[in-house]
């Protein structure tokens, strides 16, 4: 018989402490056993936290061997390639991954079955269409732009492009199964598996004497990322056949799109306001000065997984309560999100100020000329925090338009930054621009929500209001 938390602490824990530990335990029990929403979405977040940590961990050990194994310049041309290759697969699908975080628990409830169906084949279908065209596109241009491209780019931008389609796929399933509450099949594939595959294969690629290139780490890439995907297809297929019976299939493609497309506005301006840095430092300073850049960023990964952890939580469970008119759950949600996401990242940002200098010194003696931007990076990353994933409350709610206004704004102001400050202050121009820009997103989103969803979704809200967040009208004097 499992022995619970709380049966642990009372049986094992000191008589001084034990009243205070029981109440921890029966909190954990909560979480490990309880069937409510709450512990539900705790598990998933605890989950996905997890796998999130484990990949942080496993990714930095790979970025640090590929650095290694290839030095400063060619890393640096993997990097802005890799990046930029990870970007467009995400743009590909057209804001369909995220989409389907909506549809496949709202169909579900309803117990809309045959619009399920569709969408879990539809989705997919979508995504490889739409990929393969770009990727097609992005080939044709490569080629006949091939000059003006600095030569050492060339070759990993065309193995880039024949990674695009099996990237969309990827996205586009992991989206399933965050809506199926599949947080497992969400996250092992693109952040555990793929990274363990990508650094096996190049290895396996140097020791059968291949060149210790951008070019080999990029073949490795397509390898790791096409199997990844087809394996993650099949486990979907495996699980979805448990929950939804076989059946006749509706599309309501026009319906999906209408919802899509702003998201893919949002998406696609996170997505590149988040990374838009990485690009234009690979575009205005050498590869090596990009390798330094991209290490310091990766250090900061620990603090940007507790936000998608949260994120990748909670997408669903907003969803969800705002269709059913569920506004104390709602509320509670967007609370719970709060906290799970700004005092994690504060312990984060304090870690990596203590412990950054030699994470970075294991890329190599360089690298730890990086490590002033981490205190740069923490300002923005702080604030961003106070707000958790807010930007996932609008888009559920319906708001993906205004959520992709205030990405536009945000990205057209980084990119600014980002030109006028790098050329004077290298790095730190560029972490600059991008702290700033994370503040402004973060103003903006606070406000959107407010005025939106009647929300004061920030943390100073849940610490000094004694956890309201929604906006109540003051009663008239007398009432």
């Amino acid at each position: 018989m499992r022995l619970s938390f709380v049966g642990w602490v009372e049986r094992w824990a000191p008589a001084a402490l034990r009243a205070r530990l029981v109440r921890f335990a029966a909190i954990g029990d909560s979480i490990v056993t309880g069937r409510d929403d709450r512990a539900v979405a705790q598990r998933m977040a605890l989950t996905a936290f997890a796998i999130r940590i484990v990949s942080a961990v496993i990714a930095y050990l790979s970025q640090v061997l590929l650095a290694r194994w290839m030095g400063d310049f060619e890393y640096g041309v993997y990097v802005v390639v890799w990046v930029g290759a990870v970007i467009i697969g995400g743009l590909a699908c057209l804001g369909i991954q995220t989409a389907v975080v909506r549809f496949v628990p709202e169909y579900a409830a309803r117990n809309e079955l045959a619009l399920l169906r569709g969408i879990v084949l539809g989705s997919r279908a979508h995504g490889l269409a739409t990929a393969t065209l770009i990727a097609a596109i992005g080939l044709v241009g490569i080629a006949l732009f091939r000059d003006q491209i600095a030569s050492y780019y060339v070759m990993p931008l065309y193995l880039a492009a024949i990674c695009l389609p099996m990237l969309a796929i990827g996205e586009i399933q992991d989206g399933l199964a965050r809506g199926f509450n599949w947080a497992d099949l969400a996250l092992w594939p693109t952040f555990i598996i793929r990274p363990v595959l990508i650094i096996a294969f190049t290895f396996l690629a140097i020791e059968f004497g291949a060149v210790a290139d951008a070019t080999t780490a990029m073949a490795a890439a397509i390898v790791a990322t096409y199997l990844t995907s087809l394996l993650q297809m099949g486990a979907l297929a495996y699980r979805t056949r448990k929950v939804v019976a076989p059946g006749v299939r509706h599309y309501r493609s026009m319906t999906w799109i209408a919802v899509a497309f702003p998201i893919f506005l949002v998406e696609g301006f996170f997505n590149l306001l988040t990374n838009v840095d990485i690009l234009i430092v690979g575009q205005l300073r050498a590869p090596e000065e990009v390798a330094v850049y991209f290490a310091t960023v990766k250090t900061l990964a620990l603090v940007h997984f507790v936000y998608f952890a949260v994120r990748a939580a909670t997408m669903q469970r907003f969803s969800q309560y705002y269709v059913s008119g569920d506004r104390a759950r709602f509320e509670a949600t967007v609370r719970d999100s709060l906290h799970w996401t700004f005092w994690p990242s504060v312990a984060a940002v304090l870690v990596l100020l203590v412990c950054g200098r030699f994470l970075l010194s294991m890329f190599g003696e360089s690298f730890v000329s990086g490590f002033p931007l981490i205190f740069i990076f923490a300002i923005g990353l702080i604030v961003r925090a106070s707000i958790g994933p807010a930007e996932s409350i609008l888009t559920m709610a319906g708001e993906q338009r205004i959520c992709a206004a205030v990405y536009a704004g945000t990205f057209l102001v980084n990119l600014i930054l980002n030109y006028s400050l790098i050329p004077h202050f290298g790095l730190a121009g560029a972490a600059t621009a991008t702290s700033l820009a994370l503040m402004l997103e973060t103003l903006a989103v606070y406000l959107a929500v407010r005025w939106r969803l009647n929300l004061r979704c920030s943390i100073v809200h849940v610490i000094g209001r004694r956890g309201t967040i929604a906006m109540v009208p003051r009663r008239e004097e007398g009432a």
